[in-house]
């Protein structure tokens, strides 16, 4: 082969470099953010940390499916306990005597603190003169201290899993903040180990921390909002409980002559404000 046509075949390879490398990363930029949009996502950034971000992780999750089963499964038992109630009230008031309470108490079982509490009301009536060492204690006390211990009860039934809520809502941001600073730490020993502030040492890292704060922010906000709620829920239901165990008392431990005697001077009074 002659001097000129090597220099042309050396002239032709150099001139196809340029295009065979613009080829190749249009080839790589192509399939590239395919494969990183594939990868790239909460449990990538999580399956990259280390045992102590994965357990902050799964410690978040487990709180938020705790969280989630106390406010679905208290709302519809409050719900109920409100539908409940409402009934028994009804049936209570349009009643035209005592006996006719303590005969449908009998026939059916509580099913929410206001019948229970009638319930242990009358059952504490019938109590003296059976000749029992409840004899000693008069009849008010009998049904007051009965009374009490039954308000107590059913408040502690209502209280039952709101320890659990605030204790999710005021530890789960500092777990995830935990979480944070463990991968700001992550991200900082990459930078130490790589020796300069590439991307691709502190992606991970930094993905892992952004997400426990978020997670945590996600898990402890829901139960700040639920534990206030139940809180105002039930401090409503027990002011209802207790006005109307304040009513049942005296409906209880009043005779009749001066139940009408006191129904007539509420009566009394009424027109004469009214006049």
């Amino acid at each position: 082969m002659s001097v000129a046509a090597k220099l042309a075949v050396t002239i032709a390879q150099i001139e196809s470099e340029p295009l065979q490398q613009e080829a190749l990363q249009t080839t790589q930029s192509e399939l590239v953010p395919t494969t990183m949009g594939a990868d790239i996502g909460i449990m990538h950034f999580v399956a990259q940390s280390d045992w102590v971000g994965q357990s902050l992780f799964f410690i978040l999750v487990l709180m938020s499916v705790v969280t989630w089963y106390l406010v679905i499964f208290k709302g519809l038992s409050q719900l109920r306990l409100k539908k409940s109630a409402n009934r028994f009230l009804d049936v209570f008031w349009s009643a035209r005597s005592l006996q006719e309470i303590e005969a449908q108490l009998h026939a059916q079982k509580a099913a929410d603190p206001f019948s229970a509490l009638a319930q242990q009301a009358f059952a504490a009536k019938n109590q003296q003169g059976n000749g029992t060492q409840t004899d000693s204690l008069g009849q008010e006390t009998l049904v007051m201290r009965m009374m009490r211990k039954t308000i107590a009860l059913e408040t502690a039934k209502l209280e039952n899993g709101l320890t659990v809520l605030a204790s999710i809502a005021s530890t789960a941001p500092f777990v995830g903040l935990f979480g944070t600073v463990w991968g700001v730490y992550h991200a900082l020993v990459n930078i130490g180990l790589g020796g300069d502030v590439a991307l691709s040492n502190i992606a991970g890292p930094v993905g892992e921390a952004l997400i426990m704060t978020g997670l945590g922010l996600a898990v402890a906000i829901p139960a700040v909002i639920a534990y206030n709620a139940f809180i105002r829920t039930n401090r409503v239901y027990l002011a209802r409980l207790d006005a109307f165990a304040h009513d049942l008392y005296t409906c209880l431990t009043v005779s009749s002559t001066q139940a009408r005697a006191i129904t007539e001077s509420l009566q009394l009074d009424s027109q004469l404000k009214m006049a």
